[in-house]
């Protein structure tokens, strides 16, 4: 068994939409073990659409996150960067840099904007970073993915990774084909970490 672990910051519960879209994927794959966990919110104003299922979902902790093969992060994009919940959590990990104990793990990213152009790459690729200062062997979502092509609707997700778009009101939903998207993040994701350690 491959033991995948999506973890993700939802404010408003599109995030966590995603991530179950994600989760979804990676368990139809044979011999994927999948859990889903949430990292904590800062600030005493934060807010959950959602708060009674989110309460389901248990909180992360760094020190859990070497028993997994892959780990898939989801988080919502603020100004063009990741969310400081995210960047906390993350930031944490560093003793687990010290050890090297992610070195090789698989990783991937999946985020959420208010606007089309409100930074899904540049926030991708910013937990790049982390995750290759870790060691990580990073999957993404290949071109050959057919939603990645669409032109007759507004979407999220690029070879990056999954995402969706909120708008500014956070009215507007994740939409069939950024569901579609994540599960194949998901599905390939679980793959990749089958092959490498199922």
């Amino acid at each position: 068994m491959a033991r995948i672990l999506v973890l993700y910051y939802s404010a408003t519960g599109h995030t966590q939409q995603l991530a179950m879209a994600v989760a979804h994927g990676a368990r139809s794959v044979p011999a994927a073990q999948v859990d889903i966990a949430r990292v904590p919110g800062l600030f005493t104003e934060d807010y959950e659409s959602n708060q009674a299922y989110s309460e389901k979902i248990p909180l992360a902790k760094v020190e859990d996150l070497p028993k997994y093969d892959a780990i898939i992060l989801g988080s919502p994009v603020r100004l063009g960067s990741i969310g400081a919940e995210m960047r906390h959590f993350l930031d944490q990990t560093a003793k687990l840099w010290q050890i090297g104990a992610l070195i090789g793990k698989v990783g991937s990213v999946f985020v959420t904007t208010a606007s089309q152009h409100g930074g899904h790459e540049a926030a991708i690729l910013s937990m790049h970073h982390t995750l290759l200062h870790h060691g990580m062997i990073i999957v993404g979502l290949p071109a050959s993915e057919p939603g990645l092509l669409t032109m007759s609707e507004i979407s999220g997700g690029s070879p990056y990774g999954a995402g969706t778009i909120s708008a500014l009101d956070g009215l507007r939903q994740p939409s069939d084909n950024e569901f579609d998207l994540a599960e194949a993040q998901g599905k390939r994701v679980a793959t990749v970490a089958v092959r490498l350690y199922g």
